[in-house]
């Protein structure tokens, strides 16, 4: 594992929540000038090499970023170990995580919004079978969780 911070985001299918996370994250980091390595995951691989959800695009567009070159891919054993902070959008994911972890990971695991200030604890919800509005949401909740994760590393 390197010195440098890397940040895994987990959601279940990575094509609606842990994407727009990651998008938010990489603007974040890109601004601050830091070298943090991002990516995101799924717990589940069904849709796996798909584009993130066109909704999620359309959103994170409408906030300046452009996640359109994203893959959803499964999360792997190897990642544990690669990456310094695992985060999972929701307690069900940050659960399959922990039920998964091989014995010599060395990633913390956290809840997304357990890097905020006023919903520690509180799910990211998924806004996939919502509509736009449920995606605005998700979008506040994953660049408020972002900007908390980034504040602290």
């Amino acid at each position: 594992m390197s010195d440098t911070p890397s940040i895994l985001f987990i959601c279940l299918g990575n094509i609606c929540r842990s994407p727009m996370a990651e998008g938010a994250m990489r603007a974040l980091i890109e601004a601050s000038g830091r070298k943090i390595l991002v990516d995101s995951a799924g717990t589940g691989s069904w849709h796996t090499g798909e584009p993130p959800d066109r909704r999620a695009q359309v959103t994170a567009r409408n906030h300046g970023i452009d996640i359109s070159d994203q893959r959803a891919r499964q999360v792997t054993p190897e990642d544990f170990r690669s990456f310094t902070h695992i985060v999972a959008m929701d307690r069900n994911n940050l659960s399959e995580l922990r039920r998964i972890r091989p014995t010599n990971a060395t990633a913390g695991l956290s809840l997304m919004l357990d890097h905020t200030t006023a919903q520690a604890g509180l799910d990211v919800a998924d806004p996939y079978y919502g509509g736009a509005k449920g995606f605005e949401a998700t979008w506040g909740d994953v660049a408020e969780g972002s900007a908390g994760l980034l504040a602290k590393l």
